[in-house]
Formats: C-alpha cells, structure tokens, sequence
C-alpha cells in the first residue's frame, strides 16, 4: 500500500502521507516521496503542489523503530532523507505545506522545504533531536535559521521545544494559521494561485531565494549527525525515548 496519497486537483497535485500511526518518515515514504518529485518535476499538467497528512500529524519526525533496524544502512537513510529535502526545495514549482497537526524532527524539516507553510491552529512545531542524543539531519540546523532567524533558531533547536501553530506564525515560521476543516482547501486555493502564474518566474525566484551555501551547510549537519548516532548518548537518548524514561547522557 502506498504511504503517500496523490489527488490532483487542475494544476495542483495534492501529496498526502499516509503511515499510521503518526506518518514517520521511513525509508517507504522518502523512496515515493523521491518517485513524486520525479514525476511532477516533467509533468507540464501539474505546476504546484500540496504536502499535508492524514489523521492528526502532519509527520512526526523519523521513523525511530526503523532507526533500530537499519544498522548499517543507517547513514543510507540519513543521507537520502537529506538529498530528497533538497529536491523539494529545489523542485522548481513551488510547494506548500498544510500543516494539519503535529511536525516534529523530519516532519517540521520537511515542512521547512517547502516554499510555504500554512498551519493548523492544531499544529505543533519542534525538532527535539537533542533530546535524543542527537541533531537535526535533514536540514533543521540549515533551514530553519533562515526561516526564523539564529536567536529563535538556537532556542528552538538547543532546547527541543515545541511551540504551537500561534507561535509558530508570531516568528515567521508559517505564513499562515486556519481552522483544521478549512486547512486542506485553504492550502490548495493557494497553491492554484501559484499555479496560475508564470511557471519561469517563479522558478526563477525560487533559486534565487535559495542562493545559499545550502550544500556545503547540508553536507556539514549531515556529517555531524552521522558521527553522533555512533555515540553511546544517541543510543541511549533513542532507547530511553522508546522505553518512556529519561535519559542518562554521559558525553561518550
């Protein structure tokens, strides 16, 4: 069963995850979200899409039980995770996130590669990776200072908090919050809008947008969170997390 649902609607193609219970982000759902940028990148009938997800999350964040079961193709997951975020925001149609619920780790990194993010009042933003032992790898440390600004940035990421879609719209974070019955057209009547003007121009002003030294920062975050799940603090931030107690972090 597919765990990313496709509608199109006219020019606006909507990308619903769909892997219960909370739509992790899996090496499942990269590899289609990898075919759907493929696809849409050549396909002149669809000029803008729609990211959002069923139930009541958006994403929350990596899928940690798979984390457990890769082993070795662990940098694997880490580094393709990286590379498909990039493609989102690289894709030169632009792409907005209805952010429906909750967008924790990889699911508020993937809502930052987007061009535009419209939240829910139910929505909640975070990347609490440093609870865990660990960092953000799919661009949290690269992204989200563009977006909000270091001050806000650091705090958010140096401490793991989460803040809800109010807060979240006060810094800059989404451009806009709805009611969750409205969310989902509100998002694709934007997205229409979008599709509607010069498909050129608009890729144009998305890379200019994103003149950055986004590789070379990408590369370094993924760099780091690859030497930091070899530590014996990223084992034990993971399996505390996944036994529901606190963790013991000893700096090894």
């Amino acid at each position: 069963m597919a765990v990313i649902e496709v509608e199109q609607r006219d020019r606006v193609e909507i990308w619903t995850l769909n892997h219960p219970p909370v739509n992790a982000i899996s090496m499942d759902v990269l590899t289609e979200l990898e075919t759907l940028l493929n696809q849409v990148s050549s396909n002149d009938d669809i000029n803008a899409v729609v990211i959002t997800g069923t139930g009541y999350t958006f994403a929350a964040g990596a899928d940690l039980a798979g984390f457990m079961k890769l082993g070795g193709q662990l940098p694997e997951f880490l580094r393709k995770g990286a590379q498909i975020f990039g493609q989102l925001e690289e894709l030169p149609k632009p792409v907005v996130a209805a952010v429906n619920g909750i967008a924790f780790g990889g699911g508020n990194e993937l809502a930052m590669a987007a061009d535009i993010r419209i939240a829910s009042t139910k929505a909640r933003f975070g990347q609490p990776e440093v609870n865990l032992g660990i960092i953000p790898g799919w661009g949290g440390t690269v992204r989200m200072p563009r977006l909000i600004g270091r001050s806000r940035a650091a705090h958010l990421l140096l401490t793991g908090d989460a803040i809800d879609a109010s807060e979240a719209y006060r810094i800059g974070l989404v451009a806009q919050v709805v009611e969750p019955a409205l969310l989902l057209e509100y998002a694709v009547n934007h997205a229409d809008r979008l599709a509607s003007l010069p498909p050129l121009a608009l890729g144009a002003i998305k890379r200019l947008l994103s003149d950055e030294d986004l590789e070379g920062a990408q590369a370094r975050e993924t760099a780091e969170i690859l030497h930091l799940m070899t530590t014996q603090d990223a084992m034990e931030g993971v399996m505390a997390f996944m036994q529901k107690r606190r963790p013991r972090f000893r700096g090894k």
